[in-house]
């Protein structure tokens, strides 16, 4: 986004959301998500080592460094996809084994896998997933049609979209039952500046509703300006947490190097 556009407003914390409940009747309710000590392997790569961190309702961390930073791994650990090695991932007091399947109705995860069917149309992917979430009606849908601006080409199947197109329907696909937790994994691939724009909005009104958004990307254009807080990554480690600044891209290089 150009420089004249980027807002750097940072946001009070929100009051607490109530409890919702997912459609098996579980509860699982949480303002704040947490990683303590977390170490990851794969085989004997060591892709996370000793990883802290903790993200409140209403803010928008922006998890930043290069290719094969750890990045990922973060993401997949935060969403319960992958289990830590060592240490622990709260959600508010509880973990994810203490919540149950509960805690999947209260994430939402864009990833690089965009998870949606191309022989479906557009309406027909947000309702198959408004449907495994439990969501009634078609309201859910018509919204995050006209959301993602797909609303006049609802009916398409989605093989003729551009990426652009797929990522924005991802999104909404991602944000249709309102979790609690909101996980992006380079959220704006494959869009121009307008639609990162409209995204960047999205993303800033759903933290304003009391949802912990976290975001990871080596797109420090992108970042600046949205993220309330900058998380730098290296080599698996947390090398930095501050709040977000101007100047994100010298403090990148400093603390990371490159860019």
């Amino acid at each position: 986004m150009p420089r004249s556009t980027r807002r750097r407003t940072v946001r009070s914390r929100p009051a607490a959301r109530p409890e919702v409940e997912s459609p098996a009747g579980a509860v699982a309710a949480f303002d704040q998500v947490a990683l303590v000590e977390v170490t990851r392997h794969f085989g004997r790569r060591r892709a996370v080592s000793r990883a802290s961190l903790s993200v409140h309702a209403g803010e928008i961390v922006g998890l930043l460094g290069p290719n094969g930073a750890g990045k990922s791994t973060l993401i997949g650990l935060l969403a319960t996809l992958i289990a830590p090695t060592s240490g622990e991932v709260r959600y508010g007091s509880r973990s994810a084994r203490e919540y149950g399947p509960s805690l999947r109705h209260a994430v939402g995860l864009l990833a690089h896998e965009l998870h949606l069917y191309p022989e479906l149309s557009a309406r027909q992917n947000l309702a198959f997933f408004a449907g495994l979430y439990g969501l009634r009606g078609c309201g859910a849908v018509e919204r995050g049609l006209s959301n993602a601006g797909l609303a006049d080409r609802a009916d398409d199947p989605v093989s003729g979209f551009s990426r652009g197109m797929r990522q924005r329907l991802a999104l909404e696909r991602a944000l249709l039952h309102e979790p609690r937790l909101v996980l992006m994994d380079e959220p704006f691939t494959g869009l121009d500046e307008r639609a990162a724009g409209a995204a960047a909005d999205r993303l800033r009104r759903v933290a304003a509703e009391g949802a912990i958004v976290v975001m990871a990307t080596h797109d420090l254009d992108v970042a600046e300006g949205l993220v309330t807080r900058v998380v730098l990554v290296r080599d698996g480690r947390i090398v930095a947490d501050e709040p977000a600044a101007p100047g994100l891209r010298a403090r990148y290089r400093s603390v990371v190097g490159g860019a």
